[in-house]
C-alpha cells in the first residue's frame, strides 16, 4: 500500500481553508474536484484518489452540479467497495445531508435549525462504531456532557424520518442525535453499516481552524482532541485505499498546494478561503 494518502474535496467556487487544514492535520494531502468535468474524467480521477470529503455549504442537493457530480462518485464508491476496492466518503453538515439524499434517492430534509450553537451529542450506538472506536473513555463521556460540536445548519434529517426510511436505516447506523431550536430531534452522526461512509451534521474542522469571535466554535482541549482524532480516523480509512496517481507530476499539479488561500475574515466567518 502507499505510505501517503490523498483525500479530495468537492465544492463549486471556493473551499474554506479549515477543511483543507483538517485533512492535512490527519496526514493527508488535498485536491479540489471541479464540477465542470466529464463523467469519464471523474472516473479517471476516482482511480487515483483515496477518499472523498463532501463539505458544508448551501446548494440544492438534487439538482445542483455539486449533487450531480457527487452522485457519480457515490456510485463509483459503491461499486468499488462491492468489489473489495476500499474507498471511504465523509460528509460534513451539508455533506451529511447529501449522503442521505444519495442513499434515500430523495430529500428528507426539514427544519432542524441549530445555527451558531455548540452542543454535546446524544450518543446512541457510538460506542460500538468504527468512527469512535478507541476513543478515550474520558473523551466519550465529555462528548455527551460538554458542548464539543459546533452546529451551523438550518436543515437536517429528523430521527423519525431516518427511522421510517428503510433505505436510510438499513444503510446507516445512527451514532448520535441532537435537538433543534424548534424541538425537532435530528440525526447528528451516522456511519455506513457495510460501506465506509461517514456523516456528521456538525463541524469538527472548526474546533481547531476557525476563530471568528461571533461564532460558537468549540476550542476546549477536549474539542481539539475530538477534531484531531476524527481527522486521523478518516485519513487512516483513506490509507486502506490502493488508488494512486501513476504520474507524480500529474499528482503534484493536481494538489491544492498550487493555490493560495485568501484572507476572508473581514467579509466571511472563515479566516481563509481557496477560490477557484
Amino acid at each position: 500500500t502507499s505510505s501517503s494518502t490523498t483525500t479530495y474535496i468537492m465544492n463549486l467556487t471556493y473551499i474554506p481553508a479549515s477543511y483543507v487544514k483538517y485533512l492535512e492535520s490527519g496526514g493527508s494531502r488535498v485536491m479540489p474536484i471541479r464540477l465542470t468535468l466529464t463523467t469519464a474524467e471523474y472516473e479517471n480521477i476516482f482511480k487515483k484518489i483515496n477518499g472523498l470529503l463532501f463539505i458544508g455549504g448551501a446548494v440544492d442537493l438534487e439538482t445542483s452540479d455539486f449533487a450531480r457530480v457527487a452522485k457519480i462518485f457515490y456510485r463509483l464508491a459503491l461499486m468499488a467497495n462491492d468489489a473489495g476496492d476500499f474507498f471511504p466518503i465523509w460528509g460534513t453538515c451539508m455533506g451529511l445531508q447529501l449522503l442521505t439524499v444519495l442513499v434515500a434517492g430523495e430529500s428528507l430534509l426539514t427544519d432542524t435549525l441549530a445555527e451558531n450553537v455548540a452542543l454535546p451529542l446524544n450518543l446512541t450506538t457510538a460506542h460500538s462504531s468504527r468512527m469512535f472506536e478507541g476513543f478515550p473513555d474520558k473523551l466519550m463521556t465529555a462528548l455527551t456532557q460538554e458542548p464539543l460540536t459546533g452546529n451551523f445548519h438550518h436543515f437536517g434529517v429528523t430521527v423519525q424520518n431516518f427511522q421510517e426510511n428503510k433505505k436510510l436505516n438499513s444503510f446507516f447506523s445512527l451514532l448520535s442525535t441532537n435537538v433543534a431550536e424548534n424541538g425537532a430531534h435530528f440525526i447528528s452522526t451516522i456511519e455506513g453499516k457495510r460501506y465506509p461512509f461517514y456523516g456528521v451534521q456538525w463541524h469538527p474542522e472548526v474546533n481547531r481552524f476557525q476563530w471568528d469571535r461571533k461564532k460558537n466554535y468549540p476550542h476546549s482541549a477536549r474539542a481539539v482532541q475530538l477534531s484531531s482524532l476524527l481527522a486521523e480516523f478518516f485519513v487512516d480509512e483513506g490509507r486502506r485505499s490502493l488508488h494512486r496517481f501513476d504520474n507524480p507530476e500529474e499528482e503534484a499539479s493536481s494538489l491544492i498546494y498550487s493555490y493560495t488561500p485568501v484572507y476572508a475574515g473581514n467579509f466571511t466567518g472563515y479566516e481563509q478561503i481557496y477560490f477557484f
